[in-house]
């Protein structure tokens, strides 16, 4: 490896259980004398009363509730606005970010002390170093710099690291290629679909990105970034390697693809406690009869101590890579990142497909320029509607042949064969953060 060996990210099995459990303990420590949503949700599991919590090993934490989103959100409707999830008093924060809206159209809202922000930037440190950012490495992120999360981590971790980093908010896809060929940016910091929308738009423009500057884009935000047909689409169009990244706003920047692993990603053990298991039981998930250990990723942070998060259930699917990784690190590897959303999984005649899936089969059609899918259920039993935008220079005869070896393919694939619409060109949304494809429609009679 090119990293430093006394690294976190580079600890063997034994150093890493040992830092975990340092941590916790001291996280533990802290939010049970100080954190009311903690210390609630502890005491009522019969744990850590008193304001005490003291565990001995890392086994205990499984005797731990689990948490999830609609809690953290029920706590923030009934504690507004930010909720009791603090360990420190208001005036220790000085940062804030929200998502972009949970279901009931009030967005979540994260507060962050300078120490829990530090802890951010460190880990991205981590990342850096992991994917091979050098000191010549300038960084463009084309993203809204709004209060959503986006790369703002990695913006100022890459400062910090001294590198020249280009902030892309307030700018259309044109004049963003423009500060990427400007600057000569090395890096590309933004989501699978946006690094597609600038392809685009480059293409419409004459501009060959291929030929330019960009060396390697980091991608995150939504599946894309381990999925062969999309990566290989977006490394075509740019000429560059794509190495994917997995965080949310309320845990923070926790899994890379490293350099020597394409397509799979590292969990950030060194700063989090990641564990695998059965979306229904919530029982640590065993290998099945292939030896593939699959579940829900439930994950907890350990540096984030303003405002923390204990087995939170991420709700994203995910597969342990049994075999050693060539980077030689000890951390646990996804096969695959992110495989899917739990709760997105839908079963189309006795089969079991997620929305990425369809995306994937989708992506390989170069000609196809946007799409959206539907699920409708009718008469108790789900059904997909894709609705596919075809390159405009296609002639409509074109466009029909197209739709056709689509559904072809996803008959062929998936084992059901979706409706298939051909819309006008440039009729779909373009997207410049998270691109949202995937519809739920209501119920059919």
């Amino acid at each position: 490896m090119n990293q430093l060996n006394g690294a976190p990210e580079n600890l063997d099995r034994a150093g890493l259980q040992e830092r975990q459990l340092t941590r916790l303990q001291s996280l533990l420590g802290k939010v049970a004398a100080s954190n009311v949503f903690w210390q609630e949700r502890l005491a009522s599991a019969g744990l850590c009363g008193d304001g005490n919590c003291v565990v001995e090993s890392l086994d205990e934490l499984l005797s731990f509730p689990v948490t999830t989103k609609t809690d953290l959100v029920q706590d923030q409707n009934l504690n507004p606005p930010y909720g009791t999830n603090l360990t420190f008093g208001r005036n220790d924060y000085s940062r804030l970010h929200q998502t972009s809206g949970t279901t009931t159209g009030t967005p979540m809202r994260w507060l962050d002390t300078p120490e829990s922000w530090d802890w951010f930037l460190e880990s991205w440190a981590q990342i850096f170093r992991m994917v091979g950012l050098t000191p010549e490495d300038r960084l463009c992120f084309p993203f809204s710099f709004g209060p959503f999360i986006g790369f703002w981590a990695a913006f100022e971790g890459a400062n910090r690291l001294g590198n020249l980093c280009l902030a892309g908010g307030g700018m259309s896809s044109q004049q963003r290629l423009s500060l990427i060929a400007d600057n000569q940016a090395t890096v590309l910091c933004c989501t699978p679909t946006y690094a597609l929308r600038l392809a685009e738009v480059a293409a419409e423009q004459g501009i060959d990105l291929a030929s330019g500057s960009v060396r390697m884009l980091i991608v995150a935000g939504e599946p894309g970034g381990s999925i062969p047909s999309i990566r290989s689409r977006i490394e075509a169009a740019w000429g560059a390697r794509v190495i994917d990244h997995w965080g949310m706003t309320e845990i923070g920047a926790l899994a890379v693809e490293c350099v020597e692993n394409p397509g799979g990603l590292h969990m950030l053990e060194s700063e989090c406690i990641a564990e695998i298991v059965h979306p229904e039981t919530l029982e640590p998930a065993t290998p099945d009869e292939n030896g593939v250990r699959r579940g829900e990723l439930v994950i907890t942070n350990l540096g984030r101590v303003g405002s923390p998060l204990i087995r939170y259930r991420t709700g994203d699917l995910v597969e342990a890579d049994s075999e050693p990784c060539p980077c030689g690190r000890a951390l646990l590897r996804l096969k695959g990142g992110i495989l899917g959303r739990a709760d997105d999984m839908i079963t189309i005649r006795g089969n079991n497909v997620f929305p990425s899936s369809i995306e994937a089969i989708l992506r390989e059609f170069e000609q196809l320029v946007e799409f959206r899918i539907e699920v409708r259920t009718v008469r108790s039993m789900h059904q997909i509607r894709l609705q596919l935008e075809p390159q405009p220079e296609l002639s409509d005869v074109e466009a029909a042949e197209l739709g056709q070896r689509v559904r072809s393919t996803i008959k062929d694939r998936l084992n059901f064969q979706p409706e298939v619409q051909i819309v006008e060109r440039n009729s779909l949304p373009r997207f410049e953060l998270k691109g949202r494809r995937f519809f739920r429609v209501d119920e059919e009679s």
